[in-house]
Formats: C-alpha cells, structure tokens, sequence
C-alpha cells in the first residue's frame, strides 16, 4: 500500500480513493458490500457529496460503526450561510457521524473568502471551531476559480479534473498545490468514461506526486482493479505508456468532458452524453449507444436553438453547439453504417 500525506492536513491516506457518486444506482446493501470491500482492501479515503442523492445514506450505513478507519470528505453546494447549515447538518446526521474530515464547498462559480456577503466562508469556519469540520476545501472544473483557491491559502485542498488525458493547464494546477502544501484530489481520473482501462489510468496516477483519484465504481470488478493496484503497485510499463499516448492522440484537445453543468438544455438535449457521442461510439461497444432510445436523443440535437445557454456555462469554454452538430453527423453515419453491416 502506498500511503500518502494529504497537503498540511496531516491526514494519512491512501493514494488511490473511493468516489461515491456512482453508489448512488445501487442498492444500499451491494453499497455497503461494496465500500466494506473497499476498505477492507486497503483504501480508507471516500469522497461523496451532499448532492448525490442517497450516496451519504449509504456512505453512513458503511461506516458509522468503524469510522476511526476511514477519512471522511463530503461537499455542500450552498450558496448561502443559511444553506451551509442545513447541507452540514444534514450531512452529519446521514453520514451518522459527528465530524467531516475534509468538507468542501462543490463547485461554486467564485471562490468563498471570510467576510464574503455570502457568508459561507465565515460559517465554515464557525463548523471548524464547533469541530463539526476538520478541514476546509473547495472542488471546481473552473481554471480561474482554482487557481484563486490555491492563491488565497483558505484551503487544504482542491478537487478537480484530473486524468492522462490532462494538459499543461491542469498540471500547473497540481503544481501549485504541492508548492503551497495543498492536497489535490483528482476527479474524473477516467476522463468521464473515455479511458477505458483502469490499471494503467491508475498507474500513470502513481506517477503524480500529491494528488489522490478517487475512483467512481458500481461493481466488484471495477474496484478489484484498483485494490489489485493498492495490493501490488501499479507500474507504468511500456505496454501502459502506448497506451497513453495512443489515447492522447485521438481523444485531447476539444472534447467534451461529460461534467453536465451546462444541463439542463432548454431544448430538451442531453449535452452532457450527445457532444461526445463520436468518442463514445469508438471507445465503447457501438451497440450500447445505437438503441432507439439513443436515436431518439440524438435527434433532439435537431431542437437545438443555439441560444448560448450551454456555452456560457461550459467550465472548458467550447463551443457546445457546434460539437453537438459534429457528434449529430457522426452519429448517422456510424448507425448507417452499422446497418450494412
């Protein structure tokens, strides 16, 4: 096992960590089976958030009578002191604990400093007196906000988009987090489903000093992969880097990251899925994607009224109506094509 310490906290955990969202489509009881099995095999950091539906219920259901072996991190997206409150006493009460070891502020689009009209800041720090808190922290897919986070040095850590398919934008981020004693959680290690093989996305992961992924997984075979990595290591071997740079070839650059903040669409189109169909169609079995169910998402596409409402809260900044027309033309063409065949 490969145990790290996180930024200044003095927290000691695992380099690889459990996401929580996907929990949320399972039964409460394969959660538990799952997160015990989780933490029986080495890893003892999960991230889970007030906004992922009942993945705290179950979270807590996992670990209210073991919870001196796990780091505990949730999140709030309040946006007012009053609804800092609620979200961390609820969280409290559904995760069955008395204290959240890294409480993050989910995404916001400023960054909360103390005496902000918002409050939230100020609260934050009322529930780290209180020891309701342990350490506060901020996630976000903005580059500015980020970099104002680790500028201001209110944080212990920043969770954001992080993967082998990152550029030089994101590597600065991890940069300046090791520099300034910040942790750095790494969302997404996946790309959002795009990366395909799990042992070597974790290995390129063991490479980089100071951030902890945290792996979002639904099923036993998903995580074996990851406890096979905290078990034995993760070498980066020659067979992994073709791997990587083959996958830097045909996926960086302008793609979508499958986020969904740009949702909901006022047309009814699921962004989130349809601006990156064309990768999905290469990198996934074509028929998952080919059903008259996802035909019929695709020509919502059609709807489209180019309103600018996606692009404006796009945290890449791409030009969301045009990728959806591509992934439109693509779409047809592979569909029309797989019925020749």
């Amino acid at each position: 096992m490969q145990k790290i310490q996180f930024g200044s906290t003095g927290l000691v955990i695992e380099k690889n960590g459990f996401g929580c969202l996907p929990i949320q489509r399972i039964s409460e009881a394969e959660a538990v089976r799952l997160l015990h099995r989780a933490c029986d095999g080495g890893i003892n950091f999960f991230d889970t958030a007030r906004a992922y539906s009942d993945s705290e219920q179950k979270v807590g259901a996992a670990f209210s009578a073991m919870r001196d072996k796990i780091v505990l991190a949730t999140k709030t997206g309040a946006v007012t002191a009053e609804g800092f409150w609620r979200d961390l006493e609820t969280s409290l009460h559904t995760l069955k604990t008395d204290y959240i070891d890294i409480y993050q502020f989910h995404n916001p689009d400023f960054c909360p400093k103390p005496g902000g009209e918002d409050g939230l800041y100020d609260a934050a720090l009322e529930a780290k007196k209180q020891g309701k808190i342990r350490h506060i922290s901020i996630t976000n897919h903005r580059l500015a906000v980020a970099h104002e986070a680790i500028d201001s040095g209110l944080y212990a850590s920043l969770q954001f988009p992080f993967s082998y398919l990152a550029g030089e934008q994101e590597q600065e981020l991890v940069r300046k987090c090791r520099e300034r004693g910040m942790g750095f959680i790494a969302m997404k290690g996946m790309a959002g489903g795009l990366i395909r093989d799990g042992l070597t996305a974790a290995a390129w992961m063991e490479t980089q000093e100071n951030v902890v992924p945290i792996w979002g997984v639904q099923r036993e075979s998903e995580l074996e992969q990851f406890l096979q990595c905290v078990r034995e290591g993760a070498e980066l071997t020659e067979e992994c880097r073709a791997t990587i740079e083959r996958d830097r070839k045909e996926l960086c650059g302008e793609f979508c990251r499958g986020c969904g903040y740009c949702m909901p669409c006022p047309a009814g189109i699921e962004i989130n899925n349809c601006a990156r169909m064309s990768l999905m169609l290469r990198r996934a079995p074509t028929q998952e994607w080919l059903t008259e169910e996802w035909q019929a998402k695709m020509h919502r596409i059609e709807q489209c009224m180019h309103c600018g409402h996606c692009m404006s809260k796009c945290p890449y900044g791409l030009n969301t109506p045009e990728l959806l027309q591509a992934n439109y033309k693509d779409y047809w063409e592979v569909l029309a094509q797989s019925k020749k065949n």
